[in-house]
């Protein structure tokens, strides 16, 4: 990632799209080149050489699902944002399954983006070594000695709601897709009944509150999201 000013790619066919984000980018201190289809996306990635790309899902020439599988089958690691329509969960889950880092609906706020941006960049920081010890409130999980506690309280966990937990530790900020936890925790086929079971299991040890959850938050048809910590 680069040390000054960093540049955001946004590939998106609606003008106002853009011209909304170029506003808000730009007063958030970011750079910003823009695409308007794929094809200039693709041109661009390899002339300016942006830290981050927003994606926009339905473009007119390249569909942004080829152009994400496409970019992660090439290597390329730049964190990726999806930008999507509100009822479109199943391309959602498909452009996370394919590597996006994470998703935000249309219409969405500026200060929402910025911090979802803030995630992304941060998380990319943070995969050259994971953290020993996550913390955020009073929940502390450590990766080493597999501890977890709650208020300085030690909390028992099964083998699967720490795996479950940790998977999410180790994405902290991110949306985590119902798919991505069962392979990794399950190996693979497993109802996503299942894995609400054990959310809920887990939520019970950890959350004060477990019907109003504030670490473990559920991106509704898509996945879990743990809160990430205030930097």
């Amino acid at each position: 990632m680069s040390t000054s000013v960093v540049k955001i790619l946004v590939v998106d066919d609606e003008p106002p799209i853009r011209k909304l984000l170029r506003v808000g980018l730009t007063a958030e201190g970011y750079a910003m080149v823009e695409a308007a289809n794929g094809e200039e996306a693709v041109a661009l990635l390899t002339e300016e050489k942006p830290d981050l790309i927003l994606l926009d899902l339905g473009l007119p020439d390249i569909s942004g699902h080829e152009l994400l599988e496409r970019w992660r089958a090439e290597l390329v690691e730049l964190p990726i944002v999806i930008l999507s329509s509100r009822t479109d969960e199943t391309g959602i889950v498909k452009a996370l399954e394919l590597g996006a880092d994470d998703y935000l609906t249309k219409p969405f706020g500026m200060r929402e983006l910025a911090a979802r941006i803030r995630v992304a960049l941060r998380h990319k920081l943070q995969q050259q070594g994971e953290r020993p010890i996550f913390q955020v409130g009073d929940l502390s999980v450590d990766l080493v000695k597999r501890i977890v506690k709650v208020a300085d309280k030690e909390v028992k966990l099964s083998p699967k709601e720490y795996e479950i937990l940790r998977v999410l530790v180790q994405h902290a900020g991110k949306v985590i897709t119902h798919q991505h936890i069962l392979k990794h925790v399950w190996g693979g086929a497993t109802d996503v009944q299942y894995l609400r079971v054990y959310v809920r299991q887990l939520r019970q040890k950890i959350e004060a509150t477990p019907d109003q959850p504030q670490y473990i938050l559920t991106e509704t048809g898509v996945g879990y999201r743990l809160r990430e910590p205030e930097q």
